[in-house]
């Protein structure tokens, strides 16, 4: 019998052990609290200030609110619906008021944007003493609304006035009755503002002027375009984003109009001249009806928030339009 001897079979293929390390430790982060001590101070003001006011007054105008009483009783939205109810005292006079609050508005904000890119184009230009005129215009914002509206009302007084003596002297017209008259006694507070405040929207004008490049009106008046077309078509569209800023701006400041009014005219006519915040303020100081004044302080507050954010919005399109 043969005996086939046995093949040795081929040695193991030996593969090194892989050796899997374990992932290192992420080290936990710890909370740093440096950047909220520095936001503590203002974080404190802003409740302080801001949020507890605010959430005080919402307070106020859901209860009828008695410092001589020492209950305060919940009464829910009664003197909101007092707003919107014809034939109470609230609803006629926050809304009168309201609208010449908006009147005011209409027409003080285009005449001071108007008149503050007219005097920021004229002091643009390099002409003698353009420092003093720019100074000259600018100068009136320093000055407190008690001085502004007491000048402005000797100005247009209706028997001592400079404004009936110059009419006396050069015309021999008799004096008219600014401060009287349901219409006229706008007259001082709206001409009044824009020599207040048109100085800070020209300032602005001014500095955003600097930055239009002056190859683009060396290009336009290569192709031949007049001074009407580069105004038109370089210097508004390059402005537009400064022209936001104020009128939203100006806009807001002239729904606050309060010291002008107060001074000038101490909202009269029939109250044809009073601002909506200074009949919250009488509501509130004069006739003691707390409530209701923290009630129209918060409607007064919602249409300023609707209007602002319909205002910008629109704005910001055509901005986004322009810049396409």
């Amino acid at each position: 019998m043969t005996v086939t001897p046995a093949t040795p079979s081929p040695p193991a293929q030996t593969t090194p052990a892989q050796t899997t390390t374990a992932p290192a430790p992420v080290p936990r982060r710890r909370l740093n609290l440096e950047p909220y001590l520095y936001l503590l101070p203002h974080a404190v003001l802003f409740f302080v200030f801001t949020v507890y006011p605010i959430g005080y007054g919402l307070y106020i105008s859901l209860h009828r609110w008695d410092l001589l009483s020492g209950q305060q009783p919940f009464v829910g939205g009664e003197f909101y619906r007092n707003l919107f109810t014809p034939g109470t005292p609230q609803f006629d006079f926050f809304w009168k008021t309201l609208w010449n609050t908006t009147f005011f508005t209409l027409v003080s904000v285009p005449l001071l944007v108007a008149a503050a890119l007219g005097l920021a184009l004229l002091l643009h230009r390099p002409i003698f003493g353009r420092a003093f005129f720019r100074a000259v215009f600018f100068m009136p914002g320093i000055l407190t609304v008690s001085v502004m509206g007491i000048l402005w009302r000797w100005l247009f007084d209706n028997q001592i006035g400079l404004v009936n003596a110059a009419r006396d002297a050069l015309f021999h017209a008799p004096p008219i009755p600014w401060l009287s008259t349901e219409g006229l006694a706008w007259v001082p507070i709206v001409v009044g503002t824009v020599w207040w405040t048109v100085g800070f929207n020209m300032t602005l004008y001014l500095a955003a002027l600097g930055n239009v490049p002056l190859s683009l009106y060396e290009a336009a008046s290569l192709d031949g375009a007049t001074p009407w077309q580069s105004f038109r078509f370089i210097t508004v569209p390059m402005l537009a984003p400064v022209t936001l800023f104020v009128v939203v701006t100006t806009a807001l400041a002239s729904f606050q109009l309060f010291g002008q009014s107060l001074i000038i005219t101490n909202g009269g006519p029939n109250r044809s001249t009073q601002s909506v915040i200074q009949y919250i303020t009488e509501e509130g100081f004069t006739n003691a009806q707390y409530s209701s004044a923290a009630a129209m302080g918060f409607a007064f507050g919602l249409v300023m928030l609707v209007l602002t954010a319909a205002q910008f919005r629109m704005m910001a399109r055509d901005v986004r339009e322009g810049g396409a």
